[in-house]
């Protein structure tokens, strides 16, 4: 079984910048605020469906909740231990599917200036294994229809995906 509290794994960014993929702490709530706070207001929109300036305690209240069963995060971070800056997150959080299927919730959260080093579907990637170790047999995403790289991130991810349109909402499904 992995070791997901403790799960750390070391890449490098597309200009060798080396980044740490690892579980997400209590004590990364400020390195995720400031993350928060790099992002510009269509980006807010396209991951949190509204307009937001800050991150709130039900945000935050996820962060708390990390079991790595039920729910699991991780961060992309960059920079020395104890000084790391958080440039990408991931999360899921389980339920069962309306067929009994043992699911999740899947959402990510990229830094402006480190989109195209392909940190979500690195992301994808690393949570998917741990998620598979736990039972979890799908993830879920709902995504706006005109969110284009999330939607490539999931098609280039080599897993089986379905989705399904509510208006300008896709509900995707991956199955692991």
């Amino acid at each position: 079984m992995i070791d997901a509290r403790h799960y750390a794994v070391h890449e490098a960014l597309r200009d060798g910048t080396p980044m740490t993929i690892r579980a997400a702490r209590p004590d990364d709530r400020e390195r995720i605020a400031r993350a928060f706070g790099g992002l510009d207001r269509e980006s807010v929109y396209t991951r949190f469906f509204a307009y937001k300036d800050e991150l709130g305690p039900a945000d935050f209240a996820r962060l708390d909740a990390m079991d790595f069963v039920r729910h699991a995060m991780l961060v992309a971070t960059i920079g020395p231990a104890g000084d790391e800056t958080v440039i990408a997150g991931a999360s899921y959080s389980t339920h069962v599917g309306a067929d009994g299927t043992p699911s999740a919730e899947i959402a990510f959260l990229v830094e402006e200036d480190y989109r195209g080093n392909n940190l979500a579907g690195r992301l994808l990637a690393h949570l998917s294994a741990i998620a598979r170790d736990r039972g979890i047999a799908r993830f879920e995403a709902d995504v706006l229809a005109e969110n284009k790289a999330m939607l490539v991130v999931f098609e280039r991810s080599g897993l089986p995906m379905r989705k399904s349109r509510d208006g300008g909402v896709l509900h995707v499904t991956l199955d692991l």
